[in-house]
């Protein structure tokens, strides 16, 4: 899928996809657009992932826009992941504000549709991950799942800034939290994934995935730029980085600068991963099918 999308709400980028399988064999795309003052908003497309020349549809308007003047999101929302439980759809966001010493801060919020996923309500005005000792400079891009009646997260926490050129420029892992109620948060610190060595500086949108005794997670690592990164774990806490079983690299110009912001999903008896190429999500979404442990790209 191709940026810039034809609605008002998504003037470029298409950023951070996230799929929710519908019936009748298409599936839910969440993903961020920028607007003309370059602020995201949440919205969606619809489509079959194995016949996309059957059309995409697009959602009119976003399910979640930026926030009112001075709230923690009030310079753009960017999605994360979508969880459904008991009749509600919990949609988790990152809020974007800008800075003056530091170009942004980035924080977790939640909105809450009632309705199926069609209209969205924040839980609250300020973020669900706010920060504090144990996180102090940022929260961001949170993976939920509810696991044996436990609500658990993996998300991205910064490590703090440094001038590199001049220019300020973000460290940051993917820590863990659990919840009772998938609101309020218990922060201990636990760091899942972190940097492979002194050439990484930022570990970003973790995905992960439960298949029985195995936890997989998706991820992007950045160096001089981003890529996949791959790890599994037995309890969801202490992982192994297994980056090489990745299975996905540059596809064509779109992609080969950079893929990011990884996320999969199970539809027809398949897995699927998709993925953000260039610039963020400048260049649009890409998708790949799992056939044992390669991807095949539509």
């Amino acid at each position: 899928m191709r940026a810039p999308l034809p609605v008002d709400w998504a003037v470029s980028h298409a950023a951070l996809p996230h799929v929710r399988p519908l019936s009748g064999g298409r599936v839910r795309l969440y993903l961020s657009g920028r607007d003309d003052l370059g602020r995201s908003h949440i919205g969606f497309a619809d489509f079959d992932p194995d016949d996309a020349a059957s059309g995409i549809q697009l959602s009119s308007a976003p399910i979640l826009d930026p926030g009112p003047r001075g709230a923690f999101d009030d310079s753009g929302v960017t999605a994360a992941c979508l969880v459904q439980h008991d009749g509600k759809c919990f949609l988790y966001y990152t809020g974007w504000s800008l800075g003056k010493t530091v170009p942004f801060y980035l924080y977790v919020g939640c909105a809450v549709s009632e309705d199926g996923g069609e209209r969205f309500e924040r839980v609250s005005a300020g973020p669900i991950l706010e920060r504090n000792e144990i996180d102090p400079f940022l929260t961001a891009s949170p993976w939920v799942l509810v696991d044996e009646g436990r609500w658990r997260m993996w998300y991205v926490s910064g490590e703090g800034w440094e001038l590199v050129g001049g220019q300020p420029r973000h460290s940051y892992h993917v820590r863990y939290a659990e919840s009772d109620d998938g609101i309020s948060w218990t922060r201990e610190g636990v760091v899942c994934i972190d940097f492979s060595g002194p050439n990484e500086h930022a570990i970003s949108r973790p995905c992960v995935v439960r298949d029985d005794d195995v936890y997989r997670m998706w991820f992007s690592a950045r160096g001089g730029r981003y890529r996949i990164g791959y790890a599994e774990s037995a309890d969801g806490i202490t992982w192994d980085r297994k980056d090489d079983e990745v299975g996905v690299g540059s596809s064509g110009d779109w992609d080969a600068e950079m893929q990011a912001y990884p996320a999969v999903f199970d539809h027809g008896g398949r897995r699927y991963l998709v993925y953000n190429g260039n610039g963020y999500g400048r260049t649009g979404v890409g998708w790949a099918a799992e056939i044992a442990s390669a991807y095949i790209r539509s």
